[in-house]
């Protein structure tokens, strides 16, 4: 599974202002870092027990009366059962949430990622014995990243995600299958998956879409959600693959103003261009002037 876009930057990304923002890599090095000390610690025994389950007791989401502890629901999300888990996870922590923390900026990110979790974990641990009769210790960053992939996919719905770096689909397409499967799969107890808590992520993430007044996109017109007189930041990355040659259509014709000749006269240097990304990596795209937006788009024009 990969991600295509079609532009590259001298901040090292493609098809965003990073390639790996402040947050995103802090949590790889976090969980790589816990990962090997899990590892590590598989041959340590205390007083008997091996000291990798005393992790697991202490700082897994254990189950509602089976050494539920409050701190469980930021410290599950930190902790992974082995390899495969871990590289998956963090493959589509960066892939998905890169593009995000650009546009959400920094702080709001990570607040928007341990939300996602959070909620991933609550609504694992109310409905889970209900609904599967699971009461194992919960781990991984799943539910979180279930959230992330919500925003992708309401940020950057036509956005081409390619799978098995070969078949192009539709961001929104993609992740509403995945969405779709966990419902399917939810009371597949057996499978050792949290079902619930991915769904529990995507969830907290939309909702917390919904209601952010500043996360304008396309899809919260339906729900009377954008301001009035403003249209969602256009997907600059994104273009059309083809035209029709035989549809007539308008000339696009604009009447100058001073403002956009004066501008179109001044010399932008990549030195500014580089100030501009680095500014959206550390306050986010709704922070810039208007100005400085439209230095980005004619930027991304030509390239």
């Amino acid at each position: 599974m990969g991600l295509y876009d079609r532009n590259y930057n001298r901040q090292g990304g493609f098809g965003s202002f990073s390639l790996f923002p402040p947050v995103i890599k802090n949590l790889l090095i976090i969980n790589g870092a816990i990962f090997l000390l899990m590892a590590m610690m598989q041959n340590i025994v205390f007083n008997g027990v091996p000291a990798e389950q005393v992790i697991i007791h202490w700082f897994a989401l254990m189950p509602l009366g089976y050494g539920f502890q409050i701190w469980q629901l930021i410290t599950y999300q930190f902790l992974h059962g082995g390899f495969s888990h871990i590289l998956f996870n963090m493959f589509a922590l960066w892939m998905f949430g890169a593009e995000i923390e650009n546009t959400y900026g920094s702080k709001k990110f990570l607040i928007y990622y341990l939300a996602c979790g959070i909620g991933a974990g609550l609504l694992h641990l109310f409905l889970s014995p209900v609904l599967t009769g699971g009461l194992a210790p919960t781990i991984g960053a799943s539910g979180a990243i279930y959230g992330v992939m919500i925003a992708f996919a309401m940020f950057f719905p036509d956005r081409l995600i390619f799978l098995y770096f070969f078949i192009p689909v539709k961001a929104k397409y993609f992740i509403a299958f995945m969405i779709v499967f966990e419902f399917l799969a939810v009371d597949s107890v057996g499978s050792g998956v949290a079902h619930l808590a991915h769904l529990g992520g995507a969830l907290v993430g939309f909702l917390f879409i919904l209601f952010d007044k500043d996360s304008m996109v396309s899809f919260k017109q339906l729900f009377g959600g954008s301001r009035r007189g403003y249209s969602p930041p256009r997907d600059v990355f994104q273009k059309p693959v083809f035209k029709n040659p035989f549809k007539k259509t308008e000339p696009d014709i604009e009447d100058a103003t001073y403002s956009d000749v004066n501008e179109a006269k001044s010399d932008v240097t990549q030195e500014d261009i580089d100030k501009i990304l680095d500014k959206i990596s550390q306050s986010g795209y709704k922070n810039l002037t208007e100005r400085e937006k439209k230095i980005l788009f004619e930027a991304s024009r030509k390239m």
